[in-house]
């Protein structure tokens, strides 16, 4: 069985600071093989809050992998964000934007898909998903794509879908991904799409905020992954009374034509 601990949108510079010791005990105990963070580990990209987003990833006890969001390049420096936005990024948390990662059997590959010329919006990379498409090629057992930006949304989101998003997830479909992982809206949905020319279901894990006080009508919350064989246990872990306890449970199998729930 692989374990992975899902967070996303910490936020420094704008936290609920104890939530802090509970969520770095919490991910500490699940027992997880890797932590995946999808981007806005800050809150305006400054020094000091990749610092102290660097000092909790460096709390953390499992090895991690991050991609940034778009609240990790800068805002309110103009010419840094147009002509270096992810100096910060790379100096404190990571130099590889679209990371790779092998556990066990699992493959887990990264996308940056953030716009440095839009404050919001996100897009996908050809080069990123020729990367992926590449690596899950290559892949023994399962695979997961993880990006800040979420591929689909529900109705009424506020907030637009980013570009290409319809076309990539096909295209990650048709090259055999099984999970994706993503953030940015600050709210949760765990359930399969139908990629509708590839085909099959891909399962979606969309976490809320870990540490933000940024909320959005919900709980902040992480999501833990169990995953042996053609199943996948789910569980959204939620902050309540000061510590971060399991909220519900969802098993998927998967079939030839993708994940259902169980």
């Amino acid at each position: 069985m692989i374990r992975i601990a899902h967070i996303s949108d910490l936020h420094f510079g704008r936290t609920a600071p104890e939530l802090l010791d509970p969520l770095i005990g919490a991910l500490n105990a699940a027992g997880a093989d890797l932590v995946a963070v999808t981007g806005d580990l800050t809150q305006r990209a400054r020094d000091s809050q990749f610092r102290a987003a660097r000092a909790f990833l460096n709390r953390l006890d499992p090895p991690w992998i991050s991609v940034p969001g778009n609240h990790d390049v800068p805002l309110d420096n103009p010419w840094l964000r147009l002509l270096r936005p992810y100096a910060r990024y790379r100096r404190h948390v990571s130099a590889d934007l679209a990371p790779r990662a092998r556990i066990g059997a699992l493959t887990v590959q990264g996308f940056n898909t953030v716009d440095p010329l839009r404050w919001q919006r996100g897009k996908v990379r050809r080069r990123d998903l020729d990367q992926a498409c590449q690596a899950f090629a290559e892949a023994p057992g399962p695979r997961l794509a993880m990006a800040h930006h979420p591929f689909e949304q529900a109705p009424g989101t506020p907030k637009s879908l980013m570009k290409h998003a319809g076309p990539s997830l096909e295209a990650l479909a048709r090259c055999g991904a099984d999970i994706v992982l993503s953030g940015h809206l600050h709210r949760w949905r765990a359930e399969p799409f139908l990629t509708r020319e590839a085909g099959r279901r891909v399962l979606q894990v969309h976490v809320g905020t870990g540490l933000s006080t940024r909320l959005r009508g919900q709980e902040n919350d992480f999501a833990l992954l169990a995953i042996e064989g053609d199943q996948i246990e789910l569980t959204r872990m939620v902050a309540k009374e000061g510590a971060f306890r399991p909220a519900s449970l969802a098993v998927f199998r998967k079939g030839l034509a993708g994940w259902t729930g169980v």
